[in-house]
């Protein structure tokens, strides 16, 4: 059975940490990080070229890593309703803006 493939949408502490972490579970195959920065790179697969604020270039993104789980960082993309489309898609998310979870 195939492991979790993830994409984790950021580039700051908290990305980097969400990744550390993911990257060391035996069910996660696959940690990839856009836009990233360059000590994520170190832990996972940076996609700078995708900014976190893009919804049509991470929903690309998803769809061509062939991600199980999108985990959001930052607020922004979750407000912009980022969250909603990829759930349309068929792609698990998991974010938080403020005291309520997505």
């Amino acid at each position: 059975m195939a492991g979790l493939r993830v994409l984790i949408i950021g580039s700051g502490g908290r990305e980097h940490a969400l990744a550390w972490r993911l990257a060391g579970e035996p069910e996660v195959d696959a940690v990839v990080v856009a836009p990233g920065n360059p000590l994520i790179a170190g832990i996972a697969r940076v996609v700078p070229e995708v900014a976190a604020a893009d919804a049509d270039a991470l929903a690309a993104l998803a769809r061509r890593e062939r991600i199980d789980l999108v985990v959001v960082g930052p607020e922004a993309p979750l407000v912009a309703g980022f969250a909603d489309r990829l759930v349309a898609e068929g792609v698990a998310v998991c974010g938080q803006i403020g005291r309520a979870h997505v």
